[in-house]
Order: C-alpha cells, then sequence, then structure tokens
C-alpha cells in the first residue's frame, strides 16, 4: 500500500491500495482542486522529479524548499537553538540527502504548523527525526488526513514550544491559523514566522491576510484585528511569510499594523 499525495496541495494521506476518491483540502473553499482534475503521487514518485534546496535565511534561520516547485510551493525553516531545532512549516518532498544535511544541522526536536495547507508529508517529516512531536492548534484538528501518535494538538491564545520560541494563534485564514515568535531572530529584534497566516506581499513594505488565497475571498475586518492583536505583546523587526523571498525584513511590526489599516480601510 501506499500513501498517496495530492498533486495540488500536497496533503499525504493514509496508506491505501488507490489513491482516495477526493482531496479534503483541496475542496474546501480556501484551496481548489486543480484545473485538470484530482491527481495524485507519491513520495517517491516526487523524489525521483524534484531536490531539496536549502537557504541560509540569516544566522540560525535554514530555508529549505523544493526544486522544481511542488503543489503550492511553500518551503520550511529551521529554527536552530541550543534547545532543540524546530521545524516550522513542512513540505511534501524529504529524501535521505536532506535528513542527512538537516540532522548535521543539529536535527529536528519539534515541528510546528501554521495551517492545515502545509501538513504536507508531516508524518514522514516526524518519523525521520526519531518521532519528533508535531505541534497543530486545536482548531485545526479536522483537517488532519493522516493521523499520528506524533500530533499533538495545542490549544489556547500562545503556547511555548521552548525558551525564546512561542507559537501564537491568530485565527484568520483557518480556525487555528498561527505563527512562530522566535525571539532571538533579527540579531535579538524577534522575529515572526507566518505561514501566510500573515502574508508578505509583492510590495514588500506590507503583508496581507486572506480566507482564501487562491480564491480571493478576504476576510471581515474584525478577523483582521483579531489577528494584529494576537500579535501585538511581541516584540519581532522581521517577519518570514511561506516562500522564499517573502520577507519583510525590517521594522515588520510597524508593517503588520499600517497593512492592517489599508485593509480594514479597503474592504469598508
Amino acid at each position: 500500500m501506499k500513501n498517496f499525495i495530492c498533486k495540488t496541495c500536497g496533503t499525504q494521506y493514509p496508506e491505501s491500495d488507490v489513491p482516495p476518491a477526493r482531496c479534503l483540502i483541496c475542496e474546501d473553499e480556501r484551496q481548489y482542486v486543480g484545473i485538470n482534475g484530482q491527481q495524485w503521487t507519491t513520495l517517491e514518485e516526487l523524489r525521483g522529479q524534484h531536490r531539496n534546496l536549502i537557504k541560509t535565511e540569516e544566522p540560525n534561520l535554514i530555508g529549505i524548499g523544493a526544486e522544481p516547485a511542488f503543489a503550492i510551493g511553500q518551503r520550511a525553516l529551521l529554527v536552530q537553538s541550543p534547545h532543540g531545532n524546530i521545524l516550522w512549516d513542512c513540505l511534501a518532498i524529504i529524501d535521505d540527502e536532506m535528513i542527512k544535511t538537516v540532522k548535521e544541522m543539529g536535527g529536528v526536536s519539534a515541528i510546528a504548523i501554521s495551517h492545515p495547507h502545509y501538513y504536507s508529508t508531516m508524518v514522514e517529516w516526524s518519523r525521520a527525526f526519531d518521532n519528533a512531536p508535531i505541534y497543530l492548534h486545536a482548531g485545526d484538528r479536522e483537517w488532519v488526513m493522516r493521523p499520528d501518535s506524533a500530533v499533538q494538538f495545542w490549544e489556547g491564545a500562545t503556547f511555548s514550544l521552548q525558551e525564546g520560541a512561542t507559537l501564537v494563534h491568530c485565527g484568520g485564514h483557518f480556525a487555528g491559523s498561527s505563527v512562530l515568535h522566535w525571539a532571538a531572530g533579527a540579531e535579538g529584534r524577534g522575529v515572526l514566522l507566518t505561514g501566510d497566516t500573515i502574508n508578505v506581499v509583492m510590495d514588500r513594505r506590507y503583508v496581507s491576510f486572506m480566507y482564501s488565497f487562491p480564491n480571493l475571498v478576504p476576510l471581515p475586518a474584525r478577523a483582521v484585528q483579531r489577528i494584529v492583536e494576537a500579535v501585538e505583546p511581541f516584540a519581532y523587526d522581521r517577519l518570514y511569510s511561506a516562500w522564499f523571498d517573502k520577507v519583510v525584513f525590517t521594522d515588520a511590526k510597524a508593517a503588520v499594523r499600517r497593512s492592517a489599516e489599508r485593509y480594514i480601510n479597503a474592504i469598508r
């Protein structure tokens, strides 16, 4: 049996003899079924078609992507810490070379993911690194397509992964959408890792907030305000969203505030 992976969103499903009839993640209005219909692949096939890409984003922060891009095309981020490395978000492709490289960087002690579009092959990543726990917000429990004992659901407004690394529940894009605050990042000025809970746009002076990015469904003003309020207590100067180069390099906290003001004014 195989663990089939949706070609459009990159989500891996439980073992089966034949591909699932449908991808529930893609049939949700925040995603979409590809123009050629539902299509499936496997990790073995992907390993023959793609390779992992490593890029140092800043000291102790490593970007992990795929060439060519697959599915949504996000990259993961490895936060290197003396308390144990954290893998933020996930991507479908993992192979022996990547496992070896990450182990040389200190391995993975914990995995935390912003929202269901990036759950991808999280179980494969966990098992590659001694069953590292996977921390997901309980608000998104229903979207776990491949359950596993490594998955741990957290609740509430914040969750401390370790000293200086805090998960922050924002909501918005998904009920459980979250970000990771890394206090030591940006030379101690603080970093937010946001997936697309807070998404850096083409003009990197700004970010945006959406219910569905591919289908252009906005969030209501109260949801955007809640996101800003959730991250307001934290100091951060830099913000990384879900793709290489989608970064607000400096004064990110002010960028989030003014972006929310612009967004709310626009939808009003």
